[in-house]
């Protein structure tokens, strides 16, 4: 048994190609590690390591609380609900908390909270050696550092302690906004202005896609979903640029945060969460403001693929904003999370029926949905979200491009796993 690749599992909702290199080894399920115990003071928590967001959110809400990121953004479809247009949404309550958090961690809640990884008080890990360890900013400093931003090159987490706070905003007024591509240019201009280059308030979100659906148009459009921390009555103020624009299709409504998931069809009942086989891959890109004349020509590429191919129709490309100024306000090189300065998040989402064909397809169209992304901004570095990696980009783009960075990582992977046997995650080399 000795020497056989391994890979750790919870949820499995990963998109990096590396997984695929761990052939012929041992796949080690950590979803039983799943139970959840408070602390007296009711500042903290400690979590298994194979706890869900369903899990978190509403043990959480049974007491009034709340925590960072506690809906984690993964895996997304299309699925009609019983009384909206075919809505899209970019969160599921069933992928498990410490993948994307040893990642970063993004989501609605950061806004208040920060990052999955900036609310880890201290970990329970094993390591290469198969030691057991704890990595907090008193033990093993060093290693608490990486785990927080490259995680998955150093462990397999059993448990952590994390924060959780008392929850000050238990209802949240989500509504969906679909526009045809004649409003490019209009609907990317309210975007900007809301995000207000990383300004956008705490309670708001913004997450777009572009999308494509027979039954709704014979060409993509834009779907922009609002989902803020509040009443309805604040919330439509910050949408009411985008009524203006007379989108073709409008629904909303107010739900509590613990259902916020089912209401949107991402809910651990819904079939994106059932994991139907198909094979999805993600190619990031983060921004700054959004670019239009990018995103005609990410459109043009977008509509090429899913017109053209049927196997790919489910897929999208998504535009994510969040609010950030919590997560700048930590210093960058604090953790080992290298993307703070990022407002904004792209990438295609292809979604396609598994074949080596469609890998090539696949490739090829988020290759060129990146780079457009990117043109868009000539003057930047690629940042690549490490959990939405699709494991072509170089360590720079995926862990930070400052030499620093990247050479103590690399120091801190010889350290405690020089035979890189985790290595099939975005593997620092």
């Amino acid at each position: 048994m000795l020497g056989l690749p391994f890979l750790a599992v919870n949820r499995g909702h990963g998109t990096a190609m590396d997984v695929n290199d761990c052939r012929h080894g041992i796949n080690i399920h950590i979803r039983s590690l799943d139970s959840i115990t408070f602390a007296e003071d009711g500042q903290s928590a400690v979590l298994g390591g194979g706890v869900d967001g369903d899990q978190v959110i509403r043990s959480l809400a049974a007491r009034g609380k709340a925590t960072g990121n506690m809906l984690i953004i993964s895996y997304i479809r299309w699925w009609s609900d019983t009384d909206m247009m075919k809505s899209a949404t970019g969160a599921c309550t069933c992928v498990g908390l410490l993948g994307p958090g040893l990642g970063g961690g993004l989501g609605r809640y950061q806004g208040f909270y920060g990052l999955v990884a900036d609310n880890i008080l201290e970990m329970t890990m094993v390591t290469a050696k198969g030691s057991i360890v704890t990595a907090s900013d008193r033990q093993n400093a060093e290693l608490f550092w990486a785990m927080r931003g490259a995680g998955h090159n150093f462990g397999i987490v059993t448990q952590i302690k994390y924060k959780i706070y008392d929850d000050v905003v238990p209802d949240w007024w989500i509504a969906s906004y679909h526009f045809t591509k004649e409003n490019i240019d209009q609907v990317f201009e309210v975007l900007n202005q809301l995000n207000g280059n990383g300004s956008q308030p705490k309670e708001l979100t913004t997450y777009t896609v572009l999308a494509f659906d027979r039954e709704v148009s014979h060409e993509p459009f834009i779907v922009v979903t609002i989902y803020f921390a509040g009443s309805a009555t604040i919330g439509q103020m910050y949408a009411q640029a985008l009524l203006n624009l007379n989108p073709f299709c409008i629904t909303n409504r107010t739900v509590p945060y613990p259902d916020l998931a089912d209401a949107v069809g991402t809910g651990t009942s819904s079939p994106v969460c059932q994991q139907p086989g198909n094979s999805a891959a993600l190619y990031p890109v983060g921004l700054l403001i959004f670019n239009t004349t990018a995103i005609h020509r990410v459109y043009d590429i977008y509509s090429d693929l899913v017109t053209n191919y049927p196997d790919f129709s489910h897929s999208i490309v998504q535009l994510e904003a969040y609010p950030v100024e919590k997560i700048q306000r930590v210093k960058p090189e604090s953790t080992a999370y290298a993307h703070r300065e990022d407002n904004l998040l792209v990438s295609l989402l292809s979604i396609y029926t598994p074949s080596n064909s469609n890998d090539i397809i696949a490739l090829k169209y988020g290759r060129q949905i990146r780079d457009a992304f990117h043109a868009g901004q000539s003057d930047r570095q690629l940042n690549a979200y490490v959990n939405y990696a699709s494991g072509d980009e170089t360590v720079e783009e995926m862990y930070g491009h400052e030499e620093w960075r990247v050479k103590k990582l690399r120091r801190l992977k010889e350290e405690w796993d020089p035979e890189g046997r985790f290595g099939f995650y975005h593997p620092i080399r």
